[in-house]
């Protein structure tokens, strides 16, 4: 099989965060960044696939520079190569933008199985790997827990709410969504980091994948303004009978509080 693994780098969990100075984005200039975490496990997926089955594994990722630190490890864990968009002309916030850049770099490849986390950790909208089946024309399914590849499909086991799973069977190609937990994430050793340095990281741009770049620059989401919220202290006393007391309560609650 030939498997397609999406990663993002997002600022590690614990990270002390700083609003920029035009307040667009983080500062990120003393920020640490780590693997997206359901992308770790969508990683995982596809090297037991790839012990099972036979294939290759690579590493699609986007980001500037610093991005390829989360590449080498990737390598480093048991991927074969891996592709490197440098997106520093483009850098959106919008999944429609971003999903069409990594179909571009993952159409000529003509991937069997392509993942990738369920969410980033960063912005969270959960919809990259979506878009990027349907530009691609491949099946696909989200929040899988659960695969197994048979006869050219690939059953999966999905989470839905309130406890409850569904088990769907789609043909190959296809693209999953990868969420966290599905198994036990392995440790890079020490042959894996030095066989890292030998494999290829085949470095593009969107221009060279020839994506146009003033449709690159019209994004339908984008990020106007990032701000700390202030903190504030406020204590009311409600005085009068109880009706009274309800009535004004009611309309604060509706009114100012804004949760009914």
């Amino acid at each position: 099989m030939k498997i397609a693994i999406l990663l993002k780098q997002v600022p590690v969990k614990d990270a002390q965060l700083k609003v920029n100075g035009d307040g667009t984005w983080i500062d990120e200039s003393d920020v640490t960044f780590e693997i997206n975490e359901s992308d770790h496990y969508g990683l995982e997926e596809a090297l037991r696939l790839k012990e099972k089955h036979g294939g290759e594994v690579v590493v699609v990722s986007m980001g500037p520079e610093r991005t390829k630190e989360a590449i080498k490890q990737a390598l480093a864990k048991g991927a074969d190569r891996a592709i490197y968009i440098n997106d520093d002309g483009v850098r959106s916030a919008d999944p429609v933008i971003n999903a069409k850049i990594l179909a571009a770099a993952l159409k000529p490849e003509n991937f069997d199985l392509v993942l990738s986390g369920l969410q980033s950790d960063d912005l969270g909208h959960g919809q990259t790997g979506v878009i990027v089946a349907e530009l691609l024309g491949m099946a696909h399914a989200t929040i899988v827990m659960e695969t197994d590849v048979k006869d050219g499909k690939i059953k999966v086991k999905r989470e839905l709410e309130s406890g409850w799973f569904q088990y769907v069977e789609i043909p190959l190609p296809a693209m999953l969504t990868i969420q966290s937990g599905l198994n036990q994430i392995r440790y890079a050793t020490i042959k894996g980091i030095m066989a890292a340095k030998r494999k290829e990281i085949k470095e593009v741009t969107p221009a060279d994948l020839g994506l146009d770049a003033a449709e690159l620059q019209s994004p339908g989401v984008k990020l106007h303004k990032m701000y700390v919220p202030v903190k504030t202290k406020e204590t009311v006393i409600l005085e009068g009978d109880p009706k009274e007391i309800v009535s004004q309560l009611v309309e604060k609650l509706k009114n100012e509080a804004k949760v009914i």
